[in-house]
């Protein structure tokens, strides 16, 4: 299968929308026009045009009222991306010393350019991780993801207790650097306490603190056994 994608001679544009598609379709839903311009910051019309080539390649699948989804194909494509990308990111942190906060946009610009020689490089350099900084599962070297649950969002009505940090979604400088600063990276342990309509609640590392409502929806948590 990796080989068919090299053979396709994509665009950056059009790898970059497979990979969108299957990240918003949660890996395989059917995503919205609307919900695929808003992410990738352009306009619907420009979504309508790129999807209907995607389609003529046998990517994706567009049926009107009904969303755009990956074929096998497609798929293949945007996990290819995938593994690329939070190969490069563990990379730059590890071996270069990259904060969280800056791994997103290097590995964008490079995910689109190196061989698979240099991505098989890295996973041997690295120890053949299965997560990124970020708590990111890595699709292995058959672009297969783990079976493994998704965790549950910080936000989540009625979770209360113990829980560890599984991982986060937000890839802005900001937000990345204000959950390093309180502590809610992969691996950490905390306490829910609340949720309020202003967020949520929580006790780690000896602090008591709220942490706003939309910053928590970025924060996925596996709930101590």
């Amino acid at each position: 299968m990796k080989g068919d994608r090299s053979s396709l001679s994509l665009t950056t544009s059009q790898e970059d929308y497979l990979k969108q598609i299957f990240l918003l379709g949660e890996r395989g839903g059917s995503v919205g026009t609307q919900s695929l311009a808003v992410r990738l910051g352009v306009r619907p019309a420009s979504v309508t045009g790129m999807v209907q080539r995607l389609a003529e390649l046998g990517l994706v699948d567009h049926r009107r009222y009904r969303g755009v989804s990956l074929t096998e194909s497609g798929r293949q494509v945007a996990l290819e991306m995938l593994r690329h990308h939070r190969l490069l990111e563990t990379y730059l942190a590890r071996t270069l010393g990259y904060g969280w906060e800056e791994i997103h946009d290097e590995a964008e610009r490079l995910e689109h350019v190196i061989s698979e020689r240099f991505e098989e490089r890295i996973a041997e350099a690295l120890g053949h991780p299965t997560r990124d900084p970020h708590g990111d599962p890595i699709p292995d070297s058959e672009l297969q993801l783990p079976e493994e649950g998704g965790g549950l969002r910080l936000v989540e009505r009625g979770l209360t207790g113990s829980a560890t940090v599984l991982r986060v979604g937000a890839q802005d400088t900001d937000s990345l650097a204000v959950l390093e600063r309180l502590g809610l990276v992969p691996g950490a342990r905390l306490e829910v306490l609340e949720s309020t309509p202003a967020g949520v609640r929580i006790s780690t590392g000896g602090a008591r603190f709220l942490v706003p409502a939309e910053l928590a929806s970025q924060v996925w948590l596996e709930e101590a056994r």
